[in-house]
């Protein structure tokens, strides 16, 4: 290996946060970074980082190397990506995380449309509601469902989420339709868990907002799965538009408190805050946009 090589084994170790995250993001073995590290190291006369038990730390000659490392490679990539792009080519890899049901619903046909377009570029996709950490797992982008709160990535706005109350006709039927917001107090509800609040935010046409607290019949981290409970008659739940669309057009679901508002998000495409972002990235950040404004 060269010293191109050394630079980003070292600057993965320090993004990942230890030799262990390293390796398993790069695919080769833990004592092949270390020894990596460690031969770096000796080459520099200096060492780089603090080592421990249980974690890692950069001494002030590792932080130096580190930030002139991760300009050096950044602007290489930088002149790749140009040289590329006079000739319209797309290569390398692109990882990222996407939301299981948003994806496969709105995303799919589209990425895998822009895959087949270029055939020198690998693309991982972890479909998943879990919110990854783009930095520690290795990930170029991720699109999430939610409000941006990290400072340490750049959020770019894809579309607005709109969400509805929702349960059976039959469930309705059993326990009575709810006229007010505190009428869910007597009701199932079927909530989704990757997120802590167990209370339904309402907003009355007068414009006065409401917390609803149903009983917590049942969980789940999938929008798809929560449909389905409620579907079967489980409860209500608190959907995005687009899972239940379909079932309250045929009538499998019925909308609950329909004159109240529902307070939205949108989905955002995430990425790293750093100064060069691969055309690659940006292509499929571009096409995913375009994706968006199509089904919104």
């Amino acid at each position: 290996m060269g010293q191109f090589e050394d630079m980003t084994i070292f600057i993965k170790i320090v993004e990942a946060g230890g030799i262990s995250r390293a390796a398993e993001q790069l695919g080769i073995a833990k004592s092949a970074v270390s020894r990596r590290l460690g031969e770096l190291e000796r080459r520099l006369g200096v060492q780089l980082m603090n080592r421990s038990t249980r974690r890692y730390s950069l001494t002030e000659a590792g932080r130096n190397y580190y930030a002139r490392a991760a300009q050096i490679l950044s602007d290489t990539a930088e002149l790749d990506a140009e040289i590329s792009e006079r000739q319209g080519l797309l290569r390398g890899s692109v990882r990222m995380s996407l939301p299981l049901s948003f994806g496969l619903q709105h995303l799919a046909p589209a990425i895998l449309d822009f895959v087949c377009q270029h055939p020198d570029l690998t693309v991982d996709i972890d479909f998943s509601d879990r919110h990854v950490d783009l930095i520690e797992e290795g990930y170029d982008l991720a699109i999430r469902i939610t409000d941006p709160k990290s400072s340490t990535l750049i959020a770019r706005k894809l579309t607005p989420i709109h969400f509805v109350l929702c349960a059976s006709p039959a469930y309705l039927e059993r326990r009575g339709e709810p006229r007010h917001p505190d009428d869910l107090a007597d009701h199932d509800g079927v909530f989704y868990s990757n997120v802590p609040e167990r209370s339904w935010t309402l907003i009355s046409p007068q414009g006065r907002e409401f917390q609803a607290s149903p009983h917590v019949r049942m969980s789940a981290s999938n929008g798809d799965f929560l449909r389905e409970a409620a579907i079967a008659g489980l409860g209500i739940t608190r959907s995005p538009l687009f899972l239940v669309r379909k079932a309250l057009e045929e009538g499998r679901l019925k909308t609950v408190l329909a004159d109240y508002t529902i307070p939205g998000l949108n989905a955002y495409a995430l990425y790293p805050q750093t100064r060069f972002l691969s055309r690659r990235v940006r292509a499929i950040i571009d096409m995913i946009v375009d994706a968006c404004r199509k089904c919104a």
